[in-house]
């Protein structure tokens, strides 16, 4: 008896190990077979590339953080195997638990020449072996491997990102790469509804934009990784026939590298219904939105001459042939889809345009910065009309245009629904969709899905922003670029600039741009700390809104009592020898202030009690186009993705206090200065050719020559 059961462990331990062995081997030749007969297309942001191939031109090999959802485990070897050919010095391991299920997969994944790091996240009390991974991690970091995480795992809750990725991106500096991996597959039934790969099918994996947790960022940063691992995820997962590309029509076996493109033949939208309860509230608005038009006359927001162009009255004649209708909304929306009309106007035949915006300052800037199509009757202006049904028909009926192209995130329910009753095409170009905003449109999805619908094509500015209109039911998106990135420099008139220059001389300057109401108490606090160090500082203060510039005066005499007066741009004053600040509330000569300083601030970011501003940020890539180091606060929402793909070009600031050092470091080094500003610049201008690929594509869907 004793013999016998003595002998049994043995040969039961003999048993199960042989078990173990086989089931590994048949795991890993299963894996290893649907993976490699799979037809991968690669997708991976300028950015994404260069950290997987190592492209940093400085000599250095640095660590990386690869991040994927846990469910698409067992496909991550697919982006190895894509890496390594083309870059034969990276060394990866993956972090994985310490349970049962986790030595499976580490003795799954070893022979592929993936060495795992077992440890997770502690929890109650419990030590998962989290601290232990973590210095592991760090060694191999420093020594310029890379780490493969998956930041929900290993038991969830499901796309729920925990600390621990976070926590070591922030100590190491490191930046952490999200990726998306899709192919055909089945799904196992288990919290994270794993992907399990099936041979011969097809396979996308997508590289987002890398995240940077800066220190006392964890939680924004948390936010950030989520939406772009979710993004990534859910891009790779959209089948072909949803997610237009030109690569489409290459070999299966072909790998496409970079973004999604603009599609080689448009869409048409299917059509949708009017959104009726919306049709009826702005119908019963209307009175009222007359009486607001009176209002906002008084307050020099509107032309008086022409507020009849807001009811849907056309204030000119209609030219002869086809004709696109543009509408931007704004100083921001005008300027990025400028690059576009230009393209288009310079087509054979080309068609006209009628440009229409919803402010004074933007109907300045195209006059400004197209005058001769403007004089010739090529292009015209009108002031949009309000989303109201009978005065939306008034214009169309009125202009009789060809195809409608919004901007940004222009989704206005009547005007949409009312071209899309017409018959015409309806496109966004450098489509824009914040996190409020979806949060908000989803409180209305049958509206949304309604207005999605009815759109041609979206060509969304990132994937982010394309991830945000799918989950609002639209289908016919894509990404091909930040127009803001393709836009040429601000322009500067060389007579202005020069005389600028004489009246500043060697004084060290530096910029305050795009401010709103509030913000200039913590810009003038910051100037007065930063004349200690530098008693002759120039401080230029740019409003938003040209008309604030005597309020702000009045700013800058509390601020420095021995001032007896500060020079105002739109007075025809330059700055003197002594001013500490000069204003510059004039309407597009920021190209002329951004060629003055490598420093600049942008508004509308800083938050503080007495500050009464939604925030939002202003597009930081018209100072960094000119090489200026930028400094922002942090209510940079609106252009987040922007300043996301700027990374260290920018400096986040959250007081005076803090913006006067900032201020000052960079006076100290113009060295670092400079170097910061050719970093923004090579992001900046990254994508010339964009505004090309999106005029041939509205002529397409516009049917015009």
């Amino acid at each position: 008896m004793q013999a016998g059961s003595a002998s049994s462990p043995p040969s039961r331990t003999v048993s199960a190990s042989l078990g173990q062995r086989l089931l590994e081997t048949a795991i890993r030749g299963w894996l290893g077979f649907a993976l490699r007969t799979t037809r991968w297309r690669f997708e991976a942001t300028p950015q994404a590339r260069a950290l997987l191939l190592q492209e940093r031109g400085d000599g250095r090999q640095p660590g990386l953080l690869v991040a994927f959802w846990h469910e698409a485990l067992a496909l991550s070897p697919a982006l190895w195997w894509w890496t390594e050919p083309r870059n034969p010095s990276m060394r990866l391991h993956v972090l994985i638990s310490r349970n049962n299920d986790g030595r499976l997969i580490a003795r799954i994944v070893t022979p592929w020449r993936i060495p795992p790091i077992h440890g997770s996240s502690d929890k109650k009390g419990k030590n998962k072996g989290g601290a232990a991974a973590l210095r592991q991690i760090r060694q191999v970091l420093a020594q310029g491997h890379t780490v493969a995480v998956m930041p929900d795992g290993p038991k969830g809750p499901r796309r729920v990102i925990q600390p621990g990725i976070l926590a070591l991106a922030e100590k190491s500096g490191i930046p952490i790469l999200p990726v998306g991996v899709q192919c055909t597959c089945l799904r196992a039934s288990s919290w994270d509804r794993m992907i399990l790969p099936l041979p011969f099918g097809r396979g996308r994996i997508v590289c987002g934009e890398p995240v940077h947790v800066k220190p006392g960022e964890r939680e924004a940063a948390g936010q950030t990784l989520t939406l772009r691992l979710t993004t990534a995820q859910d891009e790779a997962g959209q089948p072909a026939d949803t997610y237009p590309d030109t690569l489409a029509s290459m070999p299966a076996q072909s790998v496409a590298e970079g973004p999604a493109r603009i599609p080689s033949e448009p869409n048409r939208a299917a059509p949708a219904r009017p959104p009726i309860l919306w049709s009826i509230l702005t119908s019963l608005l209307a009175p009222g939105l007359v009486v607001m038009l009176r209002v906002r006359v008084r307050r020099g927001k509107e032309i008086s001459s022409r507020t009849r162009e807001r009811l849907g009255f056309a204030a000119m004649r209609r030219p002869d042939g086809p004709l696109i209708w543009i509408h931007a909304a704004s100083v921001g929306e005008t300027l990025s889809v400028i690059p576009v009309i230009r393209i288009i106007m310079e087509r054979p035949s080309a068609p006209a345009i009628l440009v229409t915006t919803g402010t004074v300052t933007a109907a300045a800037i195209l006059t400004r910065e197209l005058p001769e199509a403007m004089q010739a009757g090529r292009i015209r202006h009108s002031f949009v009309p309000l989303d109201v049904p009978r005065w939306i028909r008034r214009f169309l009926h009125e202009w009789r245009p060809d195809g409608l192209v919004l901007t940004e995130s222009e989704l206005w329910p009547n005007m949409i629904g009312a071209c899309n009753a017409a018959g015409l095409p309806v496109m966004l170009v450098n489509g824009r969709l914040s996190r409020s905003a979806l949060t908000g449109w989803r409180k209305l999805p049958r509206m949304a899905g309604n207005m999605m619908s009815a759109l041609s094509w979206i060509a969304a500015r990132s994937p982010e922003d394309a991830a945000r209109f799918r989950m609002l039911g639209a289908s016919n998106v894509f990404c091909d670029g930040d127009l803001k990135t393709a836009a040429p420099p601000l322009a500067a008139d060389a007579t202005a600039l020069d005389a600028a220059r004489k009246a500043i001389g060697e004084r060290p300057v530096w910029i305050a741009a795009s401010t709103h109401p509030g913000e200039e108490k913590q810009i003038l606090d910051a100037a007065k700390i930063l004349r200690k160090a530098y008693p002759d500082l120039l401080t230029i203060i740019a409003p938003r809104h040209p008309e604030r510039g005597a309020a702000i005066a009045e700013e800058v005499k509390a601020a420095f009592p021995s001032q007896d007066h500060t020079p105002r741009r739109s007075q025809g004053e330059w700055s003197d020898a002594t001013a500490p600040v000069w204003i510059v509330d004039t309407l597009g000569e920021l190209g002329i202030l951004f060629r003055l300083s490598r420093i600049v601030f942008m508004g509308n970011s800083l938050i503080a009690p007495d500050i009464p501003i939604a925030g939002g940020g202003h597009n930081p890539l018209e100072p960094a186009r000119l090489g200026c180091a930028i400094l922002t606060g942090p209510a940079i929402d609106n252009f987040e993705e922007a300043f996301a793909a700027l990374g260290d070009a920018v400096s986040i600031v959250h007081s005076a206090q803090e913006l006067a050092n900032r201020v000052k470091t960079l006076l100290d080094d113009p060295i670092q200065a400079e170097e910061l500003g050719r970093m923004g610049e090579r992001v900046a201008t990254r994508d010339r050719n964009l505004p090309t690929r999106l005029a041939d594509l509205i002529c397409r869907t516009c049917r015009t020559p």
